[in-house]
This record gives C-alpha cells, sequence and structure tokens, in this order.
C-alpha cells in the first residue's frame, strides 16, 4: 500500500468470477475490507474464503431491493463504503441482429446495464455521507466499437461508459471518483460462452495478438479505485491490447 492510501471498505460485485475475483485480490492484498457479491451462494463464499477480511454476500445485482439491503449489510458488516467495482456481467446470445432475441437483449440489458445503475446510485448515496468513494465499472472495448452478432452486449457496454461519464461530471466537486475501463476480450471463463469462431475474431482483432489476462485488468483498477487516482473522473480506461483506436 503507498503511504498516502488508507484502507477501505470495498464491494466487488461478480466477485466470484474471472474478472472480479482478481479484482478483489489486489484490493485485499492492499488492506482494504472486501465484500464480493455474486448470485451463486458456493461460488461466493469460496471465494471470499480465499481472501483476508473478505465476506461473501448472495445479491442478486438486477433487483434494487436486495442490492439496498446488501449495501446496508456490508456497512454493518464493515464500516462506511469507500470503493465500488462492478463486476458482473454476461456476453448474453451471438446471434445476427435479425434474429437476435428480445429475452436475450433484455437479459443482458438487466445485468450488464440497469444492474451498474443499481449498484452506483446505493454506493453513490452512502459515499456521499462521508464525501469520499471510488467507483470503477468494467465496461469493455465492445461498448466503443460495436462487435457484430453481439448486439446486447455491445450496448449495454456503452451505456456503461455513457452512465460513468456522466455520474462523474455530476460528482466531479466531491471527493468521489467514477471511471470505467474498456478490456478486449480477456481470458476468464467468461470466454467460454463464446463459440470458438467469435473467439477467434475476438482475438484477431487485438494488436498484441492475445487475450489479455485478467490481472492485467485488475491492476488497473486497483489504481483507480485508490486515493492515487485523484484527478481522473467520468473517464475511460482502456485495457485492449492497442485495439482501442480513441
Amino acid at each position: 500500500m503507498t503511504e498516502k492510501e488508507t484502507p477501505r471498505v470495498a464491494i466487488v460485485t461478480g466477485g466470484a468470477g474471472g474478472l472480479g475475483f482478481p479484482i478483489a485480490a489486489r484490493l485485499a492484498a492492499k488492506g482494504h475490507k472486501v465484500a464480493l457479491w455474486d448470485i451463486n451462494r458456493e461460488s461466493v463464499e469460496e471465494a471470499a474464503a480465499k481472501l483476508p477480511g473478505a465476506k461473501g454476500y448472495v445479491v442478486d445485482v438486477t433487483d434494487a431491493a436486495a442490492v439496498d439491503a446488501a449495501m446496508k449489510e456490508v456497512v454493518a458488516d464493515m464500516g462506511p463504503l469507500g470503493i465500488l467495482v462492478t463486476g458482473a456481467g454476461h456476453n448474453g446470445p451471438v446471434e445476427s441482429f435479425a434474429k437476435y432475441p428480445l429475452d436475450g437483449w433484455r437479459f443482458v440489458m438487466s445485468l450488464n446495464l440497469d444492474a451498474v445503475f443499481i449498484c452506483c446510485q446505493a454506493a453513490v448515496r452512502e459515499m456521499l455521507k462521508t464525501g469520499y468513494g471510488r467507483i470503477v465499472n468494467i465496461a469493455s472495448i465492445a461498448g466503443k466499437e460495436g462487435n457484430p452478432n453481439a448486439v446486447a452486449y455491445s450496448a449495454s457496454k456503452g451505456g456503461v461508459i455513457a452512465l460513468t461519464k456522466s455520474v462523474g461530471k455530476e460528482l466531479a466537486t466531491t471527493e468521489i471518483r467514477v471511471n470505467c475501463v474498456t478490456p478486449a476480450a480477456i481470458e476468464t471463463e467468461m470466454m467460454n460462452q463464446l463459440t470458438p469462431e467469435f473467439r477467434a475474431y475476438v482475438t484477431a482483432k487485438i494488436p498484441v495478438g492475445r487475450l489479455g489476462q485478467a490481472d492485467e485488468v485488475a491492476a488497473l483498477v486497483s489504481w483507480l479505485a485508490s486515493e492515487e487516482c485523484s484527478f481522473s473522473t467520468g473517464a475511460v480506461f482502456d485495457v485492449s491490447g492497442g485495439r482501442a483506436t480513441y
């Protein structure tokens, strides 16, 4: 931990998953008390047991009442909230636009965008009580470029980028910083949701010539969640192996 950084209470949604757990591990290693939120009880309890001072919570992040209840529980258990990382998400169907299922669209939007709004709002309400906070939303390079055959995923992540910019600007005169990261394809179990053809497509678009590693994303998120990230807000940070063009 840097000399100026102090231990905080951190919530990581999707904390038992492929990006969420490495991020949670980074934060725990820096001395933060980490609350892992996930929909799967067994997975989240197993993940939390691996980290010092961490605790797992079963939370449906698409349910505003469940999020509010879990937020109160975390604050009661651990103390005032300092950090939120929204890592829960899903690729959704890989299908041509003409055939893309409406229920798939609604599922992806609910988890990838609605849940980010719900969790960020609950977090901001807590952070305003202390006047300090760091929020890091996990978006995607697909939110900038749009991936074919992944309209809901692309649109939802574009929404996360816009949400981040809006909230970051609104809170800019406070000590609450709101940023997002836009990874290209990262080697996690989420990649198993993709067909081999789609996996090859997204890998071919990365100039570095390989998929990213979860720890590479976690390293960036860790800085964005720190006190050192003091002048960046409402911003988008690429971790794309050179894929991003803006």
